[in-house]
């Protein structure tokens, strides 16, 4: 090194820790260097910036991994609820029949995935032999509201909405609900939950979605296609 490079560095040397002295506060606004800084440990009354150092980079640790955990439950949510929904998709694919169609999805939903309330409503014309089913005009003047949209809705629900899916026993239980209607307006799917906060507006219901347009590909197999109810 030259004596001119050396007097250089020198003088950036002197100006760095004269600004530090004029701003002591500066590592306080400038957190994010101090991770990246190498400073010999000593103790004092105040804290050194060896202990700010490590404090910082155990939050940031903490932060992580607290993040990498949230995100291995949803993994392990979402692996759970595909395997329960690939099981029902291949008993719906089975099925011989209405009933067994039926039947299929009333006990996955209940018993697989641990849903408390839950109705399956086929609109036809005619009284079908095995289920709920009500007539598309009956459908549109009781709950007309829910199957404007066509899509998925989430959330508390009406009591009259309630009372019409779930029947009046059970309605006065239920806290939320999320209803899906049938590709082709066939019928509609709801489940419920005690909870008023589970089934919320902004819940993903993907599984759902995929429940619903599997089985409205199923039923045509075992009845005439319905007419809509709009």
């Amino acid at each position: 090194m030259t004596d001119q490079t050396q007097t250089t560095a020198e003088i950036d040397a002197e100006s760095v820790a004269a600004y530090l002295r004029a701003h002591p506060e500066f590592f306080v606004d400038h957190d994010e260097l101090i991770p990246e800084l190498r400073i010999p440990h000593s103790r004092g009354d105040a804290v050194s910036l060896v202990e700010r150092q490590v404090k910082l980079l155990r939050e940031r640790n903490i932060e992580m991994r607290h993040r990498l955990s949230q995100l291995m439950d949803v993994a392990r949510d979402n692996d759970r609820l595909f395997d329960k929904t690939r099981r029902l998709v291949l008993d719906l694919l089975d099925a011989g029949s209405l009933e067994e169609v039926v039947g299929s999805v009333d006990e996955s939903l209940r018993h697989e995935f641990q849903v408390p309330f839950v109705s399956l409503i086929l609109f036809s014309d005619a009284p079908l032999p095995v289920g709920r089913s009500v007539t598309p005009a009956e459908a549109q003047q009781a709950i007309g509201g829910l199957l404007a949209s066509g899509k998925t809705v989430c959330g508390v629900l009406r009591p009259h909405e309630l009372e019409y899916l779930f029947g009046k026993e059970e309605s006065a239980s239920i806290g939320s609900a999320a209803v899906v209607t049938l590709n082709q307006h066939q019928g509609l799917l709801a489940i419920g939950s005690p909870d008023p906060q589970h089934y919320k507006s902004s819940l993903g219901t993907l599984f759902l979605t995929y429940i619903a347009e599997v089985l409205a590909r199923t039923l045509p197999r075992f009845h005439a296609p319905l007419r809509s109810v709009r």
